[in-house]
């Protein structure tokens, strides 16, 4: 249960700051904003301020709105109507959610690294303070003698043939000797031991055992520069999520098994829980990394997204005038029904991953 509430306080807080974004831009518009939503319905409650604008709160606590006058290409003849303003201001509406997002996470960053924030630190760390160090997993091969011995992904490296590492460099230099290695790793409060015997890798066309390592670290700035690296770890960040929706995208033609990577709202919620356990440092890190990933998924070309309605904008700058709004409209609705279809499927892969 806590697992759920920590993860929908996060999701709350970052479609309120992603909501908030399409709501400033508005008003900076001049596009009157109808309605601004928590949620998806039915409501719980609502209520009007001054302008006549409406605040609520709804059920589904999965998302969120902002409902703009003439957002459906209605009301051209209004000054307010979203459908009446310029494509350069449309597009600032439309895209200013996902830009909040990605500010959304350059804050958080820069506050984790006030206070401490786990960070690849090969190679060190220019003007910051580094405590905690040590030798984490951050790669295992498929198929590869790692794999194999189950060895997971942010495993802690203890020893390699009974000898302590603290470079990631040394460590990988010894595991590459052509002889089986007896390794002992730590997960939480567990010591897994295993043995490693470098194997033939063709796609590598080298013998390897099949492990990335690398030197991590809890690293800390000082306040006038965490903001400055909150920015460069967003930037980099978001760079290392588009190389992951590349790869997720050309899965069906490189015939990539990456279903199991793929977690709906339960699997998000219970690798909050897990995420948790290992301190408010890590719970930082992983908002941040939801906040790039929601950027960047309302951002795709999809309907119903920010990144449908992008698309139909370029549509009418290429065709010189709008799309019918009843044709946009039955666009956006059936890319909201797959959308929910592709919610409800992921997620009863995850009820099922709990308890197999």
């Amino acid at each position: 249960m806590f697992s759920v509430l920590l993860f929908l306080v996060i999701l709350s807080v970052l479609v309120l700051a992603h909501e908030a974004g399409h709501y400033v831009a508005a008003r900076i518009a001049k596009v009157k904003v109808e309605e601004f939503g928590l949620g998806f319905p039915p409501r719980i409650f609502s209520w009007k301020n001054k302008n006549g604008m409406t605040w609520s709160l709804n059920a589904i606590p999965l998302g969120g709105f902002v409902k703009l006058k003439g957002e459906s290409g209605d009301e051209r003849a209004a000054h307010d109507s979203f459908a009446r303003q310029s494509l350069a201001k449309r597009f600032f509406v439309l895209v200013a959610g996902v830009g909040m997002n990605l500010v959304t996470a350059a804050v958080i960053f820069g506050v984790g690294f006030v206070i401490g924030m786990p960070t690849i630190v090969d190679g060190g760390i220019a003007g910051g303070t580094v405590s905690n160090q040590d030798i984490r997993v951050i790669e295992v091969l498929p198929d590869s003698p790692a794999s194999q011995a189950g060895i997971l992904v942010g495993d802690k490296l203890v020893g390699i043939d009974g000898v302590a590492y603290t470079s990631s460099t040394a460590a990988r230099d010894a595991l590459s000797l052509s002889a089986p290695h007896t390794v002992t790793f730590a997960r939480g409060d567990v010591e897994v031991v295993a043995t490693l015997d470098p194997t033939f890798i063709p796609s590598l066309n080298r013998a390897v055992v099949g492990l990335g390592l690398v030197e991590t670290g809890t690293v800390r700035f000082p306040w006038y520069a965490a903001p400055f690296m909150g920015i460069r770890a967003a930037a980099s960040s978001t760079w290392q999520v588009l190389s992951a929706f590349g790869v997720l995208l050309a899965s069906p033609f490189t015939h990539a098994n990456i279903g199991a990577e793929v977690s709906g709202p339960i699997g998000i919620a219970v690798l909050t829980g897990e995420v948790a356990k290992l301190g408010i440092a890590h719970v930082l890190q992983f908002a941040a990394m939801l906040s790039i990933n929601l950027a960047i998924i309302n951002i795709l070309p999809i309907p119903a997204l920010d990144g449908g309605r992008v698309a139909f904008l370029a549509l009418e700058a290429i065709r010189r005038k709008p799309t019918t709004p009843r044709v946009e409209q039955m666009v956006h609705a059936a890319g909201f029904a797959v959308l929910l279809l592709l919610i409800v499927v992921v997620t009863l892969k995850d009820i099922v991953g709990l308890f197999s």
